[in-house]
């Protein structure tokens, strides 16, 4: 069964189509990229001990990197496959909630938290930048929004390089997979306006 990396849950261990070869597992997933270990070659390794007795083990290589999160591949594994009681083996790391018992809070302390909640969220990317299109009146580049989106504190980059690009990526992955529904349209090269 063919999908693509963004409708995968993390966790998933997958197999590159076309290159079965290549093996890995899908750690997170956003708009603009996908990250995955890289399966290595595994090697027998041995190791002395000061008694002079040798231990012996594999060892296996991973390697971290991201992928364009429409890459095709074929799932092997997923987390919910083993998550039966029956396989108690793959669920280790999964940890039982004991329910807690909470204080009754008045009503009034309860809705000020929940605004407060509200307001801390940060926009992606591709909100901001549809906000941005949404209130001019002109088509704008990638770099043009990015100016804007950070002018008007609404998104500011995590450090990347190259914000603009993948903005321009996720702006035409909108394009390509909502068409008509999209937010944004492309009216000339390098150039979007807001979708009316």
């Amino acid at each position: 069964m063919q999908t693509c990396l963004a409708r995968l849950k993390p966790g998933t261990r997958f197999r590159l189509i076309g290159m079965p070869e290549v093996t890995g597992e899908l750690v997170g997933c956003s708009d603009c990229s996908a990250t995955v270990r890289i399966d290595g070659g595994a090697r027998e390794v041995a190791i002395e001990n000061d008694d002079g007795t040798t231990r012996r083990f594999h060892a296996r290589r991973a390697t971290t990197t991201t992928w364009a999160p429409a890459t095709v591949v074929e799932p092997i594994f997923t987390p919910e496959d083993h998550a039966s009681p029956s396989n108690e083996e793959f669920d280790m790391t999964a940890k039982k909630k004991t329910p807690k018992t909470k204080a009754t809070k008045p009503q009034a302390t309860t809705k000020v938290k929940k605004v407060k909640e509200h307001k801390a969220k940060k926009l992606s990317a591709i909100d901001a930048a549809a906000q941005v299109l949404a209130a001019s009146k002109e088509p704008k580049n990638c770099k043009e929004l990015i100016e804007a989106m950070t002018a008007k504190g609404l998104w500011t980059s995590p450090g990347g390089k190259t914000p603009h690009a993948t903005l321009y990526s996720a702006i035409i992955r909108e394009i390509a997979i909502k068409g008509k529904e999209a937010r944004f349209v492309k009216t000339e090269r390098g150039q979007f306006a807001a979708n009316a």
